[in-house]
């Protein structure tokens, strides 16, 4: 079973209908009896980096998570503030992360005349630095939806699995482990090639 994981925060409706699409039964929860009994875990993000750690230790998840993930190698996949999440730090709120990929959530930053907006909304495509089951069967010139104004930075560096171009380059999807996913895009949003990778996510958690 596969919880998508409800903190408070986050497009729970889309992402489940995206598995559901997928071929994959997902549950929302945040019980720590279904999280220690999953065989993956999805953290969805929309929303504040601060915000989203202090529900995360409110409601006691921190802790089960780190050994769900880190201990117990249980899949898992941040998407958007969810992969945010897995730094060590966000500049939002000046908070502290999960820590699993290390490096720092920062805000774009461009010159007032380069014409960029934040945040960055729309279709991006990726470039693979590493090869990955999670991209299985999706064309290397796919492109992603991405909707943000923060992006991850600094990562360990086997962690990058692919970069984007948008005002400057930054780190859209990473891999660490062989267990642990996340992507700045929103796969739910990507139509087949985010359905694709979902089903490869699916896929990774049954053979645990």
């Amino acid at each position: 079973m596969i919880v998508v994981l409800d903190y408070g925060m986050g497009n729970l409706d889309s992402v489940v209908r995206a598995f559901g699409k997928a071929g994959a039964v997902v549950k929302v929860s945040s019980d720590p009896a279904d999280i220690t009994a999953a065989s993956g875990i999805v953290l969805p993000g929309v929303g504040a980096y601060a915000e989203a750690m202090r529900n995360l230790r409110g409601r006691g998840l921190v802790e089960l998570l780190n050994h769900r993930v880190l201990d117990g190698q249980v899949p898992v996949l941040g998407i958007c503030l969810g992969f945010q999440l897995m730094t060590s730090h966000g500049e939002e709120g000046d908070a502290e992360g999960l820590g699993w990929l290390g490096g720092t959530t920062r805000r774009f930053r461009f010159a007032a005349d380069s014409g960029v907006k934040i945040p960055h909304m729309g279709w991006n495509d990726l470039q693979r630095e590493a090869e990955s089951p999670i991209f299985e069967g999706i064309d290397p010139r796919a492109c992603f939806y991405f909707a943000h104004s923060y992006h991850v930075t600094d990562p360990v560096p086997e962690a990058a699995l692919t970069t984007s171009v948008y005002g400057d380059t930054f780190i859209s999807s990473a891999s660490l482990n062989g267990h642990i996913f996340g992507t700045q895009f929103h796969p739910e949003k990507s139509y087949e090639n985010g359905i694709r990778l979902l089903a490869n996510f699916a896929r990774r958690t049954a053979h645990e």
